[in-house]
This record gives C-alpha cells, sequence and structure tokens, in this order.
C-alpha cells in the first residue's frame, strides 16, 4: 500500500510541474529572479550554457536604450554623476527656506503605518496616499517637479511614477540577529530606482546609504561574477541571494575591480537617487537612532521594449496604489505572505506609539 501510494505521488508531482512549466518559462521574459522558486532560472545546466548571462545582458542593453531616449530631459550635472556612479546626491533639494515647513509638516501627519522587522532593526512606512497629498499640497509639488520627475525616469529607465511612502528606519530596537539590509548587495539582475530624501542628518555611524559606485555597470568582470553565481546550487547558498538578491563581500568586489563601498553622511534635505541593480546597504549604525526619510521605488519588466504604458502610473491611479497592494498581500497573506504589518494610525517618528482605533 505504501508503495502504491508512492507510486500515485509520483505522477501527480509530474503533472503539477508540466502544469507550470509556461509560467517558469514566462517569467524568464519579466524580472522575477528567484533561482529557488523557478527551476529553469535556478538551472545550474541551463546558466552553464547562458541563459542566466543572457538575461542579464538583454535587460542592460535595453535599460541603455531606454535611457538614451530620456537623457535629454535630465539636468547634464545630475545625469553625469550617475552615469559615473550609479547614484546621485543632490544637496538642497527642497529651497532652504521651504524644507522646514515640509519637514514639519510630514512629521505631524499621522495616517494607516505598517511595520517590518528585519534583525535588529524596525522599518516603519506610510503610504504617501490621497489623503496625505491633500494635507500636504507641498509634497505633491515636490514628486511633481519635472527635474525630479526627468530624473527618477532616467535611473528607472521608463516613464513611470514610483511608489512612494515616509519611511522611518530604526535601529538597534532589539532583537539578536543582524539587520540583512546592512550587507552590500543588489536588488535583482537589472536595473531599477531607489530613492531617499533625508529629512534629518545622517551620520556616518547612523546607518548611512552606502553604495560601490560604478557598480551598476555590467562589465566583463561584472559579467563573468554574475555567470558563476548563477551556476552555483541555489539550495547552498544563502536565501535571499538564492532568491535573487544576491550579496557580496570584499572579495567579490575585488573579482569585480571595484572600489570600495562609499558611505553617504549627508545633511538633511539631501535626495539620493540610486539603481539598484548595483551593490548598495544601508550602513551600519554604531547606537540606537532612527532616520525619516521620503521613500520612493520603481520596478517594471526590465524586457519591455517602451518608456511608457504604464497604466498604473495614471493620475488617481499611482496614489492609491500603495493601499491596494498592502490590502491585496493582506487578503492572500496565507499563500503569498505579508511581511508589511498593520501598525494603526501613526506618524512618522517611532515615538509616536498612539494607536487609534
Amino acid at each position: 500500500m505504501k508503495g502504491t501510494g508512492r507510486l500515485a505521488a509520483h505522477p501527480a508531482r509530474l503533472i503539477g510541474k508540466a502544469m507550470l512549466a509556461p509560467v517558469w518559462a514566462i517569467q524568464l521574459l519579466t524580472g522575477y529572479k528567484s533561482f529557488l522558486d523557478n527551476p529553469l532560472i535556478g538551472s545550474q545546466r541551463l546558466n552553464r550554457c547562458g541563459l542566466h548571462s543572457w538575461r542579464v545582458r538583454a535587460a542592460a542593453a535595453l535599460t541603455r536604450w531606454r535611457r538614451r531616449r530620456l537623457a535629454r530631459h535630465v539636468r547634464a550635472d545630475w545625469r553625469t554623476a550617475f552615469d559615473r556612479d550609479g547614484f546621485v546626491a543632490i544637496h538642497d533639494v527642497v529651497p532652504p527656506g521651504d524644507f522646514a515647513a515640509l519637514r514639519a509638516a510630514i512629521l505631524a501627519y499621522r495616517g494607516p503605518a505598517r511595520e517590518m522587522r528585519q534583525g535588529d532593526a524596525i522599518t516603519r512606512r506610510l503610504a504617501i496616499d490621497p489623503a496625505m497629498l491633500s494635507a500636504i499640497p507641498a509634497l505633491r509639488a515636490l514628486l511633481a517637479r519635472s527635474d525630479i520627475v526627468a530624473l527618477f525616469n532616467y535611473v528607472a529607465s521608463f516613464r513611470t511614477t514610483p511608489l512612494h511612502y515616509i519611511q522611518t528606519i530604526a535601529s538597534h530596537v532589539g532583537g539578536n540577529d543582524p539587520d540583512p539590509q546592512e550587507t552590500l548587495h543588489a536588488d535583482s539582475f537589472h536595473s531599477s530606482l531607489k530613492a531617499w530624501l533625508f529629512l534629518n542628518d545622517v551620520a556616518a555611524d547612523e546607518g548611512p546609504f552606502t553604495y560601490v559606485p560604478g557598480s551598476h555597470r555590467f562589465t566583463p568582470e561584472r559579467m563573468a561574477w554574475e555567470r558563476r553565481r548563477s551556476m552555483a546550487d541555489p539550495r547552498a547558498i544563502d536565501r535571499l541571494s538564492a532568491r535573487g538578491s544576491p550579496r557580496v563581500g570584499p572579495d567579490d568586489l575585488a573579482a569585480m575591480r571595484l572600489p570600495p563601498a562609499e558611505a553617504l553622511a549627508v545633511p538633511a534635505n539631501t535626495l539620493v537617487v540610486a539603481d539598484t541593480v548595483g551593490f548598495h546597504a544601508r550602513g551600519l549604525a554604531e547606537r540606537s537612532g532612527e532616520r525619516v526619510e521620503i521613500w520612493s521605488y520603481a520596478r517594471r519588466n526590465p524586457f519591455l521594449p517602451w518608456l511608457g504604458g504604464d497604466l498604473l502610473s495614471l493620475p488617481g491611479i499611482a496614489e492609491r496604489r500603495v493601499g491596494w497592494v498592502w490590502a491585496f498581500r493582506d487578503r492572500f497573506e496565507s499563500r503569498i505572505g505579508q511581511p508589511w504589518k498593520s501598525a494603526g494610525v501613526r506618524g512618522a517618528l517611532t515615538g509616536d506609539h498612539t494607536q487609534d482605533s
């Protein structure tokens, strides 16, 4: 009887794999990145034949092509800095006379908040949604500024509206595990946008944004490294790398002929915009503290050959997406997980622990 059960189970597994095979194949032409969850992406045999390398090269070529078409809209000095380093840091991005009022309005605002713990750090996010934009008109105007929009589009390589949040990082708030964001990593195999407009000064020992200059370029050394890592058994490496967000150490950087990471200790009112295909991290925080920022994120299918066409970027839709994403993951938490737990109605500062009913 036991043998019969095993025989029955084996065909069921084969049928299941056969049904999923078209999905796995389609994912090859998207930004899907997990070597663990897609047996084609994680196939050592296929990657030995060049599958991963092809995905990286094709995505990078299309990114360059799209950026060439968007380049003329971007301030020349910002574009030069980004092309060279993979990030650009813009001081006093908000006129200094206006910044204090904007910061005060953001810190005074209270709305639905979500929190996630990673190691000994807690990240709190408030969606920049219609309610917040209505309450803080200066924030709406800032996010609509043509020079900032053009820079975001260029780095993302698409005409797309990022997801925007007020984000707070609280460091050393309990827990024995290290913060995984403090390890140098790339977010994926293809380019994407992340941006931070810091609302408070960030010192070198307070978890500053850290980036390896020039690591956004797919040089021959980077491609050789990508090929080697793609042929590793995804079950034998750390889980985050196996899921497509590779962690790197000093030996990896040396193999790719890359310089050490640079920590960006910056004053408040500094906007940092980066391509997170480059190696980056949250710098080590040597003491408890928090930083508050306007955080923006955009990542589209890297194989799309056009610049726009993002219906989710339409006015009236774009500013509601975060709430929809949270609600969707809440509804299907048992199937897809939901790391962002509701924290009630709160402000950005972690000292605000009052939860409205």
